[in-house]
């Protein structure tokens, strides 16, 4: 099972960026994006890139962003 970790400060997004950690998204308590990886960020949207072509772009008011620990 894994562990989620909510990321909210700009030095937990360049961590999880310059490691490659795999996050998750919620948006109104739904998850939109699973096992992505931040490809790029600023203080409104964070980009994520799930796959090759899996690019999503998602706003840092609305979303929910969580490290996810344990299982690989």
């Amino acid at each position: 099972m894994s562990l989620l970790y909510r990321l909210m400060s700009d030095v937990d997004f360049q961590e999880a960026l310059d490691k490659e950690k795999k996050i998750r998204v919620f948006q109104d308590n739904q998850i939109i994006d699973n096992r992505a990886i931040i490809v790029r960020f600023d203080d409104q949207k964070i980009v994520t890139q799930a796959s090759v072509g899996d690019i999503t772009y998602h706003s840092r008011q609305i979303c929910e962003f969580f490290l996810l620990k344990g299982n690989k």
